[in-house]
């Protein structure tokens, strides 16, 4: 009587030890893409960090400048626009800009109507070892105010060497302006802003500029005299 037996195939150890070959091959090969996929992740995120805080100091620089009010001869509801060494009320320290701006915002529980006084101005850095000063917004709500008004610093870009506001009257440009001034041929608003703004450390050589048109200009409609 003849008895079948079952013959069962297994792996060899050189099979194993190629399977375990292509397989550590395999997980190298993933585990490198994904640290370059993280690093370069890590990277972008840095970059996008960086950037952002001057994407937004931007915007709210470019939306006062744009939402300037006209200079009022009576002084009220608008103190001017200044750029230049400006000392304002409420700060000690002069500051690069002064602009009365309809860009406050209206709220049922806030008292104060929406054009404030904004100014801009460096500041020693609160970082001891940072390099650079801070750029801060200064705003007034209470335009009205007859005692030295309340006034709210909002911190806008670290690591700045320099901020220059310059004026266009349509044929030059002046990096001083003062609508209150009346001894001044520049007693209405510049016709565009122009803001450079110089970064510290050695890979920010490059300013950031920034061009605003201002729209808003003080007209009458009485005719012009002519003479007889």
């Amino acid at each position: 009587m003849k008895i079948k037996t079952n013959h069962i195939r297994a792996f060899t150890l050189i099979e194993m030890i190629l399977a375990i070959g292509v397989a550590a091959i395999v997980l190298v090969a993933a585990n490198s893409v994904f640290f370059t996929a993280l690093h370069l992740r890590n990277a972008t995120a840095v970059v996008v960090d960086a950037a952002a805080p001057i994407d937004q100091a931007t915007a709210i620089l470019r939306h006062d400048l744009q939402c300037a009010v006209t200079p009022n001869p009576s002084g009220t509801l608008s103190g001017g626009f200044k750029i230049g060494n400006v000392t304002t009320t409420g700060i000690n320290e002069p500051v690069a800009a002064e602009i009365y701006t309809a860009t406050g915002a209206l709220s049922a529980n806030n008292p104060w109507g929406e054009i404030q006084r904004v100014t801009y101005g460096l500041k020693s850095s609160t970082r001891g070892t940072a390099a650079g000063m801070d750029l801060y917004r200064s705003v007034t709500r209470n335009v009205l105010a007859t005692a030295t008004p309340d006034v709210a610093e909002q911190l806008m870009m670290r690591g700045v060497e320099s901020v220059q506001f310059s004026g266009y009257n349509g044929s030059q440009w002046f990096n001083t302006w003062d609508t209150t001034d009346t001894s001044s041929a520049n007693t209405n608003l510049p016709v565009a802003v122009r803001v450079d703004i110089q970064l510290s450390g050695g890979d920010r050589n490059t300013p950031i500029v920034i061009l605003v048109p201002v729209d808003s200009q003080t007209s009458t409609n009485l005719a012009a005299a002519s003479g007889t």
